[in-house]
């Protein structure tokens, strides 16, 4: 797979330094998340693909059928899709470490990829993820750091599915965390502090 097989923005780092892909929500683009990248992550190299569906001009990373509910063939092509688009980075990067942030849909897809190839990752952020279906691992996750975060009232993510995604994770052997906030769909300062602790955490340059 090429490394321009979406469109995207890179926004180079320290050479050999952490590599952070960053995936956009329902209606974004490649430019969404790249100063929040840099913000978490200030020495890492960022690649930001935009989602090549649309859905009523809003670009998205898979096809949906209705609100909560995908065309599992097509999150399977945009699956292997990414994967090989993120492998192709990583090839040429060659990168002390390999982080992931998505938000909304950019979960969704991010999480997919964590469970088809869970070794591409070593940590992946995932904001207010939707995953209404039983995730088949192809894998282990063991080793994986994973931070899952959400609000307690969100009517597009329902919090019993974010708790079944952190059982399933951690089932795999994934090291999961989850920080809640009391509002909706909306990205909150604890979530962003949560993330920072996170990436914090991965080895740097030269370590």
């Amino acid at each position: 797979m090429s490394k321009d097989a979406y469109i995207h923005k890179v926004l180079p780092g320290s050479p050999g330094g952490p590599l952070l892909f960053v995936f956009h929500g329902t209606g974004g683009d490649e430019s969404q998340l790249l100063s929040l990248g840099r913000d978490l992550v200030p020495d890492a190299t960022i690649v930001s693909p935009r989602g090549d569906v649309a859905e009523i001009g809003a670009a998205r990373f898979f096809r949906r059928t209705g609100e909560g509910v995908y065309d599992m063939d097509d999150l399977s092509r945009a699956t292997d899709k990414m994967a090989g688009f993120i492998k192709a980075h990583i090839e040429a990067a060659k990168p002390s470490s390999v982080l992931g942030l998505g938000y909304s849909n950019g979960a969704n897809i991010l999480a997919s990829v964590v469970l088809a190839a869970p070794d591409l990752f070593d940590a992946a952020v995932l904001m207010h993820p939707l995953i209404p279906f039983e995730p088949e691992v192809k894998g282990s996750l063991a080793g994986r750091r994973i931070l899952v975060t959400a609000g307690k009232r969100d009517p597009i993510c329902p919090p019993n599915l974010t708790s079944r995604l952190e059982a399933y994770l951690r089932a795999d052997g994934a090291d999961v965390t989850v920080e809640w906030h009391d509002g909706g769909h909306e990205v909150r300062p604890n979530e962003i502090e949560a993330a920072r602790r996170l990436f914090a955490g991965m080895p740097v340059e030269g370590a």
